[in-house]
């Protein structure tokens, strides 16, 4: 896909965005860059953002403030609102992935990291709040940190949810629930997939 051209004047509101960002840790409010581009009309500034939000190169929501996220490039040919629905993922024994194309809708932002969903099946991260039938949204990674609630590939050809603890050679997936035991498998026969970020729940 071509990437959608943008003015002189898009470009140096994505020059003062990024800027802005890499000095605060924090993205500016239409405020702030109205003052810093010596813009008078916030309204300018509203337009700016809604047609850079439109060709792709941010990402907002509209209900929360200091929510602008410029898009990294290689990331603005693809939709900003929806993750892909990669398969279903055992949070019991390890099951089979299963490549799927569906997708599911977000209307939040989770930034400008690779994230994708699962759909949960079994129970046994309960403890955890997460259920039969959540989504589980991950961040794409080969590594993580003691603890962590991880997609772990195992052997090769089983994925799980659990928590990730190295121990030694051994790697220990220890699910949340009390009536259910870790499974300890070689260090060298896990890959990490990704990291869980969070959780959606469809209420039926």
């Amino acid at each position: 896909m071509m990437r959608m051209a943008v003015t002189r004047r898009q470009k140096e509101v994505l020059d003062f965005l990024e800027s802005f960002v890499t000095r605060n840790g924090y993205s500016p409010s239409f405020e702030e860059i109205a003052r810093g581009m010596g813009l008078k009309s916030l309204a300018t500034v509203h337009k700016h953002i809604t047609n850079l939000e439109k060709k792709g190169m941010l990402d907002r929501v509209h209900n929360r403030s200091r929510s602008i996220d410029v898009v990294p490039p290689g990331s603005r040919t693809r939709s900003t609102f929806k993750l892909p629905l990669a398969g279903r993922i055992a949070a019991g024994l390890p099951v089979e992935t299963l490549e799927s194309a569906e997708s599911i809708s977000l209307h939040d932002v989770v930034g400008n990291r690779d994230v994708y969903a699962l759909e949960v099946r079994g129970d046994s991260m309960r403890d955890e709040h997460i259920i039969n039938g959540d989504y589980v949204l991950v961040e794409r990674t080969r590594t993580a940190r003691q603890g962590e609630i991880v997609v772990a590939l195992v052997r090769g050809s089983e994925t799980t949810l659990k928590r990730f603890y190295p121990e030694g050679n051994l790697i220990r997936l220890q699910p949340s629930n009390a009536e259910m035991d870790a499974i300890f498998v070689p260090a060298a026969q896990v890959a990490i997939q990704g990291r869980v970020l969070g959780v959606l729940r469809k209420y039926r």
